[in-house]
C-alpha cells in the first residue's frame, strides 16, 4: 500500500480555482478539455521527452557502483526494496533507438550499450540449461549486481517471451554497432526457443510464462485448493521481429526460426485474437492472479499495422479488434470532466497508467495513419496531453496513485510520443530537425544547421524527417519528396550513408 502523501500527490486536487494532477496545475482549452501543461503537442511532447531521458542519464547509481536502473524497478531517493523489471532492459533499448535517431545524442547509444553489456554480463542462464542462455529478468539478492531468476518463481526462474524481446533489441544494437557479440547471443536465445516451441492451446501458450531454467518445470501456485500453472502469455511480437530479423540476417536455421514463426502466428490468430485473453506480462503479479493487460493487446496491433502486408488478409479488422478490446476493458471515466479517457493498466490493476494510455493513443494516431480513419486521433492526442502530466520539470515520471516506475516512467514511455510524432508529424517540435521513423536502423546520426548525415544499416530504406531548420535542396544516396507545408521530408535512401543539405 503505498503512503498516503504520494496518494494525495497524484489525485486530482482542487486549491480555489487552481485544480492541480500529477506535478502540475491543469491546462485547459476553451472546451474545457485538457491540453499538456508543457504546451502545444509540438512543444509538450519534445519537452517529455528530453526531461526524462535526462533523469535517466543523470540517475545516481547504486553504493556498489552498478546503475540505479539495473537493479531497481521503482526509483526512491532511499532506494527501493525490489529489483529491476522483468521486461525494464528491453522496455530502454527500444526507446532509446528512436530517441538517438531522434536527437542524434550519443549518450543515448552509449546507455544501450552499457545495458545491453551488463544484462549479458550478469545474468544468462548456464548454456548447459533446458532453457539455455536465456536472461534471467530479476535479481532475487537486491545489489548482488546479478540476475538470477524470477520476481515470484525465485531463483532460476525465466520468462521466454522477455528473452525473446531482449534478443530482438540485441539485435538492433549489433545493426547499430556492428558488435557481433550481441547477434551471437541473440542467435543463441532465438536458438533455444526454436527447440523448445509447442503449438499450444487455449490453456498453454507456444512457451510458458514463467519456468525453471534448468529443470523446466513450470511455475505454480496454490489458490482456493487449485494448482495455477504459469503456462500461458500473449507478449510473442518481440519473438516475432528476433525471428524475422535472424532470418533475414541469414543466422541460424532459417528453417526452425520459419517454423516457430509459424506456430506463434497461429497460436495468436487462433486464441489472442479470438478469445481476448491477453495477458499476463507483469512480472509481480503472482501466478496465481490472472490478469489481462493493455500492453499485450496493443502491442499486438501495433506490429500488425506496421507489417500489415505481410500479416493477414484481415489485418485491419484483426488490429481494430486488439484495439477496442483493450479500450473497452481499460476505459478510465474518472477524468471524463476534462474531456478525456485515460486507460488502465490491467484487469488485477484498473489504475490509469502513463505509460498505457500513451502507448494506446499512440496505436491509435498510427491506426488513424494507415488506415485514413482518424475517428480517434483527436481523443489520441488528448490521452497523450494528459500522459505528460506525470512528469514533473525534473524528469521524475510518477505513475498516477502510485510510484516512480523506471518501465512506465521511462523505457516504457518515451517511445510512444516517438512514435505519435512520426505518424502524425504535425505533433514533432517546429522549428527543429528530427528523425521521426526509418525502416532500417540508424548508427549514426549528426545534426547540423543546414545539414544531417546518417549511416544506417541496410543500404535501401525509407527515413521521414520533419524539418524546421532548413528546406532541404539537395540529398547525397537518396531521393527527396518534400512538403512545404508540413515540412515533412521523405528520404528513398539507396545507400548506406545519406547527407542531407539546404539552406
Amino acid at each position: 500500500m503505498l503512503p498516503a502523501t504520494a496518494i494525495i500527490l497524484f489525485a486530482a486536487t482542487t486549491c480555489g480555482a487552481a485544480e492541480t494532477f500529477g506535478y502540475h496545475e491543469v491546462q485547459l482549452d476553451q472546451k474545457g478539455r485538457i491540453v499538456s501543461w508543457a504546451g502545444p503537442p509540438s512543444v509538450a511532447y519534445d519537452k517529455v521527452v528530453r526531461l526524462t531521458w535526462n533523469f535517466w542519464r543523470e540517475m545516481k547509481p547504486c553504493p556498489n557502483g552498478v546503475s540505479y536502473y539495473l537493479q531497481h524497478q521503482v526509483w526512491k531517493p532511499e532506494e527501493d526494496a525490489r529489483g529491476i523489471g522483468g521486461d525494464q532492459i528491453p522496455m530502454a533499448l527500444s526507446s532509446w533507438n528512436l530517441l538517438y535517431g531522434y536527437l542524434g545524442d550519443e549518450s543515448v547509444k552509449a546507455n544501450m550499450v552499457h545495458m545491453a553489456d551488463y544484462w549479458l554480463d550478469h545474468g544468462l542462464a548456464p548454456a548447459t540449461a533446458y532453457w539455455a542462455s536465456l536472461p534471467y529478468p530479476y535479481n532475487t539478492d537486491l545489489h548482488s549486481g546479478a540476475y538470477d531468476g524470477d520476481m515470484r518463481a525465485g531463483k532460476g526462474g525465466v520468462q521466454p517471451d522477455k528473452a525473446a524481446s531482449f534478443a530482438a533489441e540485441l539485435i538492433v544494437l549489433y545493426k547499430i554497432t556492428g558488435n557481433a557479440r550481441y547477434l551471437d547471443a541473440a542467435q543463441q536465445m532465438a536458438d533455444t526457443l526454436a527447440v523448445h516451441i509447442a503449438p499450444g492451446d487455449a490453456e498453454n501458450s507456444p512457451w510458458p510464462y514463467r519456468v525453471d531454467a534448468v529443470g523446466n518445470q513450470v511455475h505454480t501456485q496454490l489458490k482456493d485448493g487449485r494448482t495455477l500453472k504459469a503456462s500461458y502469455t500473449s507478449n510473442y511480437t518481440g519473438a516475432l521481429r528476433m525471428f524475422a530479423d535472424l532470418r533475414t540476417l541469414g543466422r541460424g536455421d532459417a528453417k526452425k526460426y520459419a517454423a516457430a514463426s509459424a506456430i506463434l502466428v497461429s497460436w495468436l490468430k487462433s486464441y489472442p485474437l479470438t478469445t481476448n485473453r491477453w495477458g499476463p506480462f507483469f512480472e509481480d503479479i503472482p501466478t496465481a492472479d490472472w490478469s489481462d493487460t493493455e500492453h499485450n493487446a496493443d502491442t499486438l496491433a501495433m506490429y500488425i499495422l506496421e507489417r500489415r502486408e505481410n500479416w493477414d488478409p484481415k489485418w485491419r479488422e484483426q488490429a481494430k479488434s486488439a484495439l477496442d478490446w483493450s479500450y473497452r476493458t481499460f476505459a478510465n471515466h474518472e477524468f471524463d470532466k476534462w474531456g478525456v479517457v485515460v486507460v488502465n493498466e490491467q484487469t488485477v490493476y484498473q489504475v490509469p497508467g502513463n505509460s498505457h494510455t500513451s502507448r494506446h493513443a499512440a496505436v491509435e494516431i498510427l491506426y488513424c495513419e494507415q488506415t485514413g480513419d482518424c475517428s480517434n486521433k483527436e481523443d489520441a492526442i488528448r490521452r497523450l496531453d494528459w500522459a505528460t502530466y506525470t512528469v514533473d520539470n525534473d524528469g521524475k515520471n510518477r505513475y498516477p496513485r502510485d510510484e516512480i516506475w523506471l518501465t512506465d516512467g521511462y523505457g516504457d514511455y518515451i517511445r510512444h510520443y516517438l512514435r505519435a510524432m512520426a505518424s502524425a508529424p504535425e505533433l514533432a517540435p517546429d522549428g527543429q530537425d528530427h528523425l521521426l521513423r526509418t525502416n532500417s536502423v540508424i548508427q549514426n546520426i549528426r545534426y547540423a544547421a543546414g545539414n544531417i548525415e546518417y549511416t544506417k544499416f541496410d543500404a535501401n530504406s525509407v527515413e521521414r524527417f520533419k524539418l524546421g531548420g532548413f528546406v532541404p535542396l539537395k540529398v547525397v544516396g537518396g531521393e527527396l519528396s518534400w512538403n512545404p507545408k508540413t515540412r515533412v521530408a521523405q528520404i528513398r535512401a539507396r545507400a548506406k550513408q545519406v547527407t542531407i543539405t539546404g539552406r
